[in-house]
């Protein structure tokens, strides 16, 4: 998103702008009027948008047409927003506050992208992205791009301009790109898709150019599509067989008014052959109080089911998912539908700096954008054959630094659809922003993202898990793909304004992140590029063999003499319980009083094979243990006795300590081990004596789980500290 200089009052007023070096400004003429605005109809759902490409035709040869400089001119990006929407902060009742082992995998390639001032537009940020295709990998920024030899990094073509590709088109296009870029690779039709946002004054033009074959640097199909006279901003665009799919955040011409969000959709059957091509959008969606929203990006070769809308995610400002199905005619327009779908509930959070953008912390002083509007890119789609699932992230605040709540959805286009997974990837006091996720053709997951804090400068990380990890747990670590190397000071404070975590579609399993960093010491305007690799080793080869045969049992020992006389029992325990599983409404008082009732069992309802629901969802473990004054600790384990299911019960939102008055202790905290299996409780007593652990356990995790088999599984629990002895609960059918 960009903001032309003498528009740089408006910075405040409208969202995210590029800044431009020395203030400088665009030094062309007035530019001639583009194509007319989309025709409107009365539709089934109300009305549609029509719109046609102005022009369009077929380049010269990439290879064959000199790189054309980047002139320093400025971008026509939007600035800070006003805080808009029905947000209500929350607690966060899903957050990993611990660093699981070090298991992710090292990069497989790792080079440098388009540097400034490389691209020459003097701007920040850069608005990196890129993706991978069949031989290549092709990055995009504000305005550059490159392509490269994907097994080696070398360059290929560029950097150059993005009007390079617009040269001999004419118009807007190819004399006023104002940025924005995305770069997008077709899968199913093994094309590069390449486009920016244009204007005259504001940016009312999507350019867009599909490459002929898989070569990035052949020849390209170039459309021109005039939007309409509103400052259409922050173009996100995703592949899907029926059409490409974009969403805007639209503001009035003037940028001082944010309107709301609004979905695009262009004939991708006709870009594909050349041909003119018409786009359909049903307009502004809901007015200024909508959230922004992402199209789904098909990854993987299996389709989603014939005929399945284009999904839009929308950011959860108001407690949940909303997901929009776009159905599009380019037949007859006018049977084009946007409608609300499903919107599953959004586990609670905290916006971080709502009314300022800047509050991300460097070494040296400054503070970094953080962009905690809005889904950030992608919302990677793909089909595993028995379920679809949709994985996206955006920064929010957790324990007062910023971290990733990653997600996956499920049954997006068929329905149900349900929140698989959710977690706030928090696990120290380091912030964590910028993200971008994807899954792989194993269902692993991998999460990109920048990493700051006062005594870490940005840096490139990624961290994941593998597909029978435990749920809403990146278990597999967190690894660097770059450390970067300075910060970033002045630049209006911008960083990003997106990355990209892309999939190879060539293996389906290689993960592709490009983000920004700074080099050595303390500068403004000096942003740099990294593009790095990854695969888990997993994805993509056979099952692991078999675990061997145990071996033979020992032969029995010889009879122990007879066993000396019992020592006397000990101690009677104080009355009252002294560990029991309750329901979620028990209290203190009524524990510590042996008035609480006893959970016993769990029940759950299964479909196709997994788990769907659990009741109740989550349950307390109450545990009285004797505490000394000062520092304690006490852990709770939980294991599974039946040995017929893997997936432990995890940490839900709620669990106390309480003194023997049951009055909670402030500063308690839970930390939970690896793969639930321990509860660690860390606390300060005021005094010595008798103190209450109310642990609170969730059964969100044991959804979409494989059913066991036999159906019911006993799970125990014991403390140290306790007196008295271990509590169990059952799942049942």
């Amino acid at each position: 998103m960009g903001t032309v200089a003498g528009l740089f009052a408006l910075a405040v007023l409208v969202q995210a702008a590029v800044v431009l070096a020395g203030g400088s400004s665009r030094a062309t003429g007035p530019v001639a009027a583009t194509g007319s605005a989309p025709v409107a109809m009365a539709g089934s759902s109300g009305r549609v948008y029509v719109g046609h490409s102005y022009k369009n035709d077929v380049s010269p040869a990439l290879r064959e047409v000199p790189a054309l400089p980047l002139k320093p001119m400025p971008e026509r990006e939007a600035a800070t927003n006003p805080r808009i929407g029905r947000h209500r902060d929350a607690a966060d009742p899903v957050v990993q506050r611990a660093l699981a082992p070090a298991a992710m995998p090292a990069p497989t390639l790792s080079f440098n992208g388009i540097p400034f001032p490389g691209v020459g537009c003097n701007c920040a940020p850069p608005d990196t992205n890129g993706e991978a295709g069949a031989t290549q990998y092709v990055q995009i920024v504000n305005e550059g791009f490159q392509v490269f030899n994907k097994t080696t990094g070398a360059s290929v073509y560029g950097p150059a301009a993005i009007t390079t590709l617009w040269s001999g088109f004419g118009g807007v296009c190819q004399s006023a790109g104002d940025g924005d870029p995305v770069v997008l690779y077709d899968q199913i039709a093994n094309r590069w898709i390449i486009t920016q946002f244009a204007g005259a004054s504001v940016p009312t033009d999507e350019c867009i150019a599909v490459s002929t074959t898989s070569d990035a640097t052949g020849t390209w199909f170039r459309y021109g599509f005039h939007l309409g006279s509103n400052f259409f901003d922050y173009p996100k665009l995703a592949v899907w067989p029926d059409a490409y799919y974009m969403s805007m955040n639209v503001f009035n011409s003037s940028g001082t008014a944010y309107l709301g969000p609004q979905p695009f959709a262009f004939n991708r059957a006709a870009m594909l052959a050349g041909n003119a091509a018409t786009f359909v959008t049903t307009g502004i969606t809901g007015g200024s109080s909508e959230e922004t929203y992402l199209p789904a990006d098909l990854d993987g070769s299996t389709l989603p089911p014939a005929g399945a809308p284009e999904s839009f995610v929308e950011w959860p400002n108001g407690g949940a998912y909303r997901i929009y199905h776009f159905h599009v005619d380019f037949t007859s327009p006018s049977n084009s539908t946007f409608t609300l779908f499903a919107a599953p509930a959004a586990a609670g959070f905290t916006q971080l700096c709502p009314t300022t953008r800047a509050c991300v912390p460097e070494p040296n002083g400054s503070m970094l954008d953080a962009i905690a509007d809005r889904m950030m890119f992608r919302a990677a789609y793909r089909n595993f054959g028995d379920h679809e699932a949709l994985v996206t992230n955006y920064t929010v605040n957790s324990g007062g630094v910023a971290g990733i709540r990653w997600l996956e959805l499920r049954g997006v286009t068929t329905g149900p659809v349900t929140v698989a997974q959710q977690s706030t990837y928090q696990p120290d006091t380091t912030w964590r922003w910028m993200g971008s996720a994807a899954m792989d053709a194993s269902g692993d997951l991998a999460l990109g993202f920048s990493a700051s804090s006062a005594t870490t400068v940005p840096q490139l990380r990624y961290a994941g898990r593998l597909a029978g990890d435990p749920l809403n747990q990146l278990a597999q670590g967190e690894a660097t793909l770059f450390a970067g190397a300075g910060s970033q000071t002045a630049t209006s404070n911008r960083w990003g304004d997106y990355s990209d975590l892309t999939i190879d579609p060539v293996d389906d399993c290689t993960f592709w992140y490009t983000s920004e960093y700074y080099p050595a010491g303390s500068s403004q305007f000096n942003w740099r590029t990294r593009i790095g690799s990854f695969k888990f080793p997993s994805c993509g080869g056979p099952p692991p063999p078999p675990p061997p045969p145990p071996p033979p049992p020992p032969p029995p020992p010889p009879p122990p003499p007879p066993p000396p006389p019992p020592p006397p029992p000990p101690p009677p325990p104080p009355p009252g319980p002294v560990s029991q599983i309750t329901g979620t409404g028990a209290t203190c008082s009524q524990f510590s009083a042996g008035t609480a009732s006893t959970l016993s069992t769990l029940t759950y309802t299964t479909r196709n094979g997994r788990i769907r629901s659990v009741s109740p969802n989550g349950f307390d473990y109450w545990v009285r243990v004797n505490a000394s004054a000062g520092s304690n600790t006490a852990v709770i384990s939980q294991a599974i006795t039946t040995g017929n299911f893997s997936t432990r019960f995890g940490q839900g939102s709620g669990s106390t300590v309480s003194n023997p008055s049951c009055v909670a202790v402030s500063g308690a905290t839970f930390t939970a081990g690896s793969g639930n299996g321990t509860f660690t409780v860390q606390w300060n007593a005021a005094s010595a004596g008798t103190y209450f652990i109310g642990l609170r356990l969730s059964t969100s995790g044991l959804r979409n789980r494989t059913a066991p088999n036999p159906p019911t599984v006993h799970y125990s629990y014991s403390t140290s500290g306790v007196t008295g002895s271990t509590s169990g609960i059952d799942l049942s059918p």
